[in-house]
């Protein structure tokens, strides 16, 4: 996979290329939005710890796929406040892969329950 960032726009704002390219032959494999929950139904406290639980549930996904973190092409993540960017960004830096899918981050009013505060998709290539 080729990653793009041209010299003629700005650079991103962290740790992502501006554009993935996937190369022809490979399968795609698309991850509906991960909320901070466990198994047991807990949801951690915070947007670090649940961005943390996102990312295993991703990784589980992944790994069923035969897939790891370094197949990722793309992330899109949404919090419900500025106040929670650093939290799911320590996560997020964590669980990439280099070099880095390429990123969105938004922020959103909210999501099926209260306590969720983050929420991330994901977008893999696979051989």
């Amino acid at each position: 996979m080729k990653r793009h960032t041209p010299a003629t726009i700005r650079r991103p704002f962290a740790n992502y290329p501006h554009a993935v390219e996937v190369p022809a032959g490979m399968r795609l494999l698309v991850l509906s939005g991960q909320l901070g929950i466990a198994p047991d139904e807990t949801v951690p406290q915070g947007a670090e710890a649940q961005a943390e639980r996102c990312f295993a549930n991703i990784a589980a996904i992944l790994a069923e796929a035969g897939a790891g973190p370094g197949d990722v092409v793309r992330l899109n993540a949404y919090v419900t406040g500025r106040e929670h960017l650093q939290g799911y960004m320590a996560a997020r830096d964590r669980f990439v892969a280099d070099p880095a899918p390429a990123s969105t981050l938004m922020i959103v009013s909210g999501f099926s329950r209260e306590e969720f505060v983050v929420e991330v998709e994901a977008l893999a290539a696979l051989p």
